[in-house]
């Protein structure tokens, strides 16, 4: 039976001197790109997809200096047209949890070479360990509210989460070694970005939900002071029942029902409505998540 983490997110006091050294700084935010970013809100009549960012293979800081080469512009889907009209409420603060491995507690994954990438099942470096679960895409779409609403075109996102057993890479006993389920990703001009990864499953004390970090850019992803958002994603109870009914998800069927969104301690305050993904999908055919990040 997978047991509760030790002092696992308990709340953003917990871990408040991390964030309050990190805070967001959207004042400067990409200057005179400003004109280039609200263009991009406008809907295509063709209607074609974005196309995220799939770069791998490179630390995080090599990877910014190609972002100026990059392909033209893709056209917004009706997707990010919603999430265009929908912005408006800041994506709330919250804990980065004892398993970040973003260097402020720990092991940095940051700096490794191989985390930019979009499939983040496998581990990558020293082992090729692969995550077993049900496949999940996840799309987030970023938007700047101090700018009416504009893509955040070029930020960065890193993110991570539990495995089906709800145990973490870098840190859980037996992961150490492993890095899986850990990845950065860079914005598209409509602010979108997309990562391939498992279901993460249900430990005691939490709703099962995936963790982010939102960085000015690339090339920032390691410097202290440019996190622009450090929240969480929480998954629908309808697709967690569902999942976790399947095989290799037999720990997390036993402790999903011990937690609901009302009292969990991240995202009881106000049931998740900021922070719950809209989904879609089957356990034969995986799931999609998608959430609008304001910031």
């Amino acid at each position: 039976m997978t047991t509760p983490h030790p002092n696992h997110d308990r709340g953003l006091e917990f871990d408040l001197s991390t964030l309050l050294s990190r805070r967001r700084s959207l004042g400067i935010l990409f200057g005179a790109g400003t004109a280039a970013a609200l263009a991009a809100c406008t809907p295509n009549a063709g209607g074609s997809a974005a196309s995220p960012s799939s770069a791998g293979g490179s630390t995080v800081a090599a990877t910014a200096s190609t972002a100026a080469a990059a392909s033209p512009s893709p056209s917004p889907t009706s997707t990010v047209t919603r999430a265009f009209a929908e912005c408006g409420v800041e994506i709330p603060e919250e804990t980065l949890g004892p398993y970040p491995a973003d260097g402020s507690n720990g092991p940095n994954v940051l700096e490794a070479s191989g985390v930019v990438r979009r499939d983040i099942r496998s581990s990558f470096g020293a082992s090729t360990t692969k995550a077993e679960g049900v496949p999940l895409t996840v799309t987030l779409t970023l938007l700047d509210n101090s700018n009416g609403c504009a893509p955040l075109a070029g930020a960065a996102v890193y993110v991570w989460h539990c495995d089906q057993d709800g145990k973490y890479s870098l840190y859980d006993s037996g992961l150490e070694n492993e890095n899986y389920l850990r990845g950065v990703q860079e914005a598209d001009a409509n602010g979108q970005l997309t990562f391939s990864t498992v279901y993460p499953g249900a430990y005691n004390g939490r709703w099962p939900h995936i963790h982010f970090e939102v960085f000015e850019s690339m090339s920032n992803t390691t410097a202290a002071g440019q996190v622009l958002a450090v929240s969480q994603i929480a998954l629908t109870e309808s697709a967690c029942e569902e999942v976790y009914a399947s095989p290799g998800y037999e720990s997390s069927a036993r402790n999903f029902p011990k937690t609901t969104l009302t009292s969990d301690n991240v995202f009881g305050d106000d049931g998740g409505i900021y922070q719950l993904a809209t989904m879609s999908g089957s356990v034969a055919g995986g799931y999609t998540a998608a959430l609008n990040v304001t910031v």
